[in-house]
């Protein structure tokens, strides 16, 4: 289980480590001609690699059109469900919250799908608060057995489940599963989730290895950047993506980006992370490995996202909507956050081939499998 080796690192130890990295270090981590180890992906996340950044942005942009041309795989978020069990210091969804909660119905989520489709979406993110009761496995079988015959792609995020259940959704069509640390903090894990299952924090830590023993498709990674120094977690997320490679070798992989974003009654940021820092993690991603999907949602701002597309994003989403129901159903209830490209699908696609790209709207990966 990855919860042995995260436990022979020490989190202080880790953050000096990169924050001693040196120019010398970036400049021997960008010239190297094999494999890129976990040292140089603290070089490439350093402060150091700061000055370097146009350097790693045309090499991360060399990189990922070798490996995935010029195209960009579009997705759209689905909100089934804001029941939730957890409290959690960020999320518009906390139990804690007083909100008209609303998990939707089979009749809802055919609108809803209805509604996605229209939008020419082919892959969706299906998206619930944690609420076992309420959004549980026959919950999920149900939804992915009335949305299977519309998308070529379902993806998951919910709260984590055990390796039998995930075997149980994978005939229904269930292609990827999203599990965020949130933080690999853990004295600031469990400040941020007080109560509920969430606070499990090698619970939730051990779901990735239950995701690959289940034989999942791809699983996605990442944190919640804002929480806890953004690069030493993004180096327990790599440290967490090269375990998984070696272990689930046939398993897809990929990354997001999200940053915290205003939502009712959530915490300030702990840490601010400018554009060019986000920028920076995303391009050093890519030069640390040039198979993983890298993503960004629209938590960010339309000039970022017209620009960062370029240097190493594969996947992005658009037209979203955070809130259940919020494409046909009940578009004026809460957003789980705000978004901030407020863009339509149609305008974004425009925006890529405008560049050049090509927005591809059906699973790349499925469609050949």
């Amino acid at each position: 289980m990855f919860t042995d080796l995260f436990n022979q690192y020490n989190w202080e130890e880790t953050k000096q480590s990169i924050y001693s990295k040196t120019a010398s270090d970036v400049d021997l981590a960008l010239h190297k001609t094999g494999a890129r180890t976990l040292e140089d992906f603290k070089a490439l996340i350093s402060p150091a690699a700061a000055g370097h950044l146009e350097q790693m942005a045309t090499l991360s942009n060399q990189l990922t059109q070798k490996r995935f041309g010029k195209t960009i795989q579009m997705y759209a978020p689905m909100y089934l469900s804001n029941e939730c069990q957890n409290i959690c210091t960020y999320c518009g969804f906390s139990l804690d919250n007083k909100i008209k909660r609303t998990t939707l119905t089979d009749k809802q989520i055919l609108r809803e799908t209805e509604a996605i489709k229209a939008l020419g979406f082919d892959h969706v993110l299906l998206v619930t608060g944690e609420a076992n009761k309420v959004v549980d496995v026959p919950y999920f079988k149900k939804a992915l057995e009335l949305m299977r015959p519309h998308f070529s792609n379902i993806s998951m995020e919910v709260q984590p489940l055990d390796q039998g259940e995930y075997e149980e959704l994978i005939p229904y069509g269930l292609n990827s599963v999203l599990v965020y640390q949130e933080t690999y903090h853990q004295e600031d894990y469990k400040l941020h989730h007080p109560k509920g299952k969430k606070s499990n924090f090698y619970y939730r830590l051990e779901t990735p290895d239950r995701l690959g023993k289940a034989g999942i498709h791809k699983i996605g990674l990442g944190v919640l950047i804002g929480l806890e120094d953004w690069r030493t977690d993004s180096f327990f997320t790599a440290l967490h993506l090269d375990y998984l490679e070696k272990k689930f070798w046939k398993t897809k992989y990929s990354i997001s980006f999200p940053r915290l974003r205003p939502a009712e009654g959530i915490l300030e940021p702990k840490v601010i992370m400018n554009d060019r820092e986000l920028a920076q993690l995303i391009c050093a991603y890519r030069i640390f490995n040039q198979e993983i999907e890298l993503s960004i949602s629209t938590r960010e701002n339309q000039k970022f996202r017209n620009n960062i597309f370029k240097l190493g994003i594969t996947t992005m989403s658009a037209g979203s909507k955070t809130n259940p129901g919020g494409y046909a159903v009940e578009q004026e209830s809460l957003e789980q956050f705000e978004i901030d490209d407020k863009r339509t699908p149609e305008e974004v696609a425009n925006v890529l081939k405008q560049n050049g790209y090509e927005p591809i709207w059906k699973d790349w990966d499925r469609s050949y499998s």
